[in-house]
């Protein structure tokens, strides 16, 4: 009998004999499928999150804040400031000619979330007549824009979803009263569907503010960022920092991604160390069952390669099971849920995705934890001495 037949012969009797070890056999599975829920879960968070944020910036465009700013709350613009901003080359032009650039005014408000009542903070952003113009990918698809010099507001899809009193017609308290919602906008599920939008100087004179926050400016190319830039950063009257806006959202994305990172790799590496000990338990016993019936074989001339295949194969295929198994509560429990990051000045909402390449770096880690919890065991019976495992009990 060739090697390959010994092999496939010895794995199939050792698959057969599984169902007389099912409660043995099951603690693999359970272990593996909550490795797998759980890295499904905390990753697919991070990953969707990254995406939310990272799907707000565009190398078509540049954000200015003052220098040493760490972000746009902590920053201010005077009105100087913003005027020669906006007079600096590579800005590309809107329909009536003037420069693609809003200076906006970041303010915060606190709602209660529709699931639990608790309160989180929105942005309310104030921007200029331009801002639609620099942001093509904002759409109002309910009611209408805000008017000028009103108290009205446009309230982020994402936003609507998971906040109350955001609905077409409601009235949001902010500073010198209420403001009242009149439309609804997307933006492809980026950040900025996490806000609510508002003229920036009716926003600053309720406020009582001169200073904005920022300038988001629409470029002329991607090309054109770097004379902008320059320009910028080399004017003495100026002290302000430069970004695209695509590495400006990936700074602040890094950060939460650090920490659900540092959390999934803890929360992985404890599971999967537990999962392993599980595996080598259960396929020690498996073993230690068979030990007669593996003698027996290799008595009547089957080697130890097939003896090894077969215990690896189980290991690996009870470990598919397991990830098979993860990945469907995962997939059932939070792909297409809506999350709620954020505190008491502003939060961000997303969708969670669990994506198929995440299932597949889910079953690619439960092979390797079935591969390492099966290899001692499987090791193990193929160096068993014949005659002592003859004459084991």
């Amino acid at each position: 009998m060739s090697v390959l037949n010994e092999m496939v012969s010895v794995t199939a009797m050792n698959l057969r004999s599984v169902p007389q070890r099912l409660g043995s056999s099951s603690v693999i599975v359970i272990g593996i499928a909550g490795v797998v829920a759980v890295i499904l879960s905390v990753f697919g968070m991070t990953r969707s999150l990254q995406g939310a944020v990272l799907a707000t910036g565009s190398a078509e465009r540049a954000i200015v804040l003052r220098s040493g700013a760490t972000g746009e709350i902590s920053s201010t613009l005077l009105v100087d400031a913003v005027a020669t901003i906006k007079d600096a080359p590579g800005i590309a032009r809107t329909a009536d000619g003037k420069p693609a650039a809003t200076a906006d005014f970041i303010a915060a408000v606190n709602l209660n979330r529709k699931e639990d009542g608790t309160r989180a903070g929105l942005i309310v952003r104030g921007v200029e007549p331009a801002a639609f113009a620099v942001r093509p990918e904002i759409r109002i698809v309910e009611g209408r824009a805000f008017t000028p010099g009103l108290r009205e507001l446009v309230v982020g899809r994402s936003a609507l979803d998971e906040f109350e009193g955001l609905a077409l017609g409601d009235e949001v308290a902010l500073r010198e009263g209420r403001w009242t919602v009149v439309g609804v906008f997307e933006s492809g599920g980026d950040a900025n569907e996490s806000s609510l939008m508002t003229d920036a100087a009716t926003l600053l004179s309720a406020y009582q503010r001169t200073a904005v926050n920022s300038v988001t400016v629409r470029l002329t190319s991607e090309a054109a960022y770097d004379a902008f830039k320059t320009a910028l950063t080399t004017n003495p009257t100026l002290s302000v920092s430069v970004d695209r806006e695509t590495e400006f959202y990936r700074r602040e994305s890094q950060e939460a991604n650090e920490i659900f990172g540092i959390v999934g790799l803890a929360v992985g590496v404890f599971m999967s160390l537990g999962a392993i000990f599980a595996a080598l338990n259960t396929m020690y016993s498996a073993v230690s069952v068979r030990t007669r019936e593996i003698a027996t074989l290799r008595a009547i001339g089957f080697g130890a390669g097939g003896v090894v295949v077969s215990v690896l194969v189980e290991a690996l295929g009870l470990a598919l099971l397991g990830a098979v198994v993860g990945a469907a509560i995962a997939w059932g429990l939070f792909n297409g849920n809506t999350v709620t990051l954020g505190g008491s000045v502003s939060s961000i909402v997303f969708r969670m995705q669990v994506t198929p390449g995440l299932i597949g770096v889910g079953m690619l880690l439960a092979c390797a934890v079935g591969f390492v919890g099966g290899l001692l065991p499987a090791v193990r019976a193929a160096r068993l001495p014949v005659a002592t495992a003859l004459r084991a009990v």
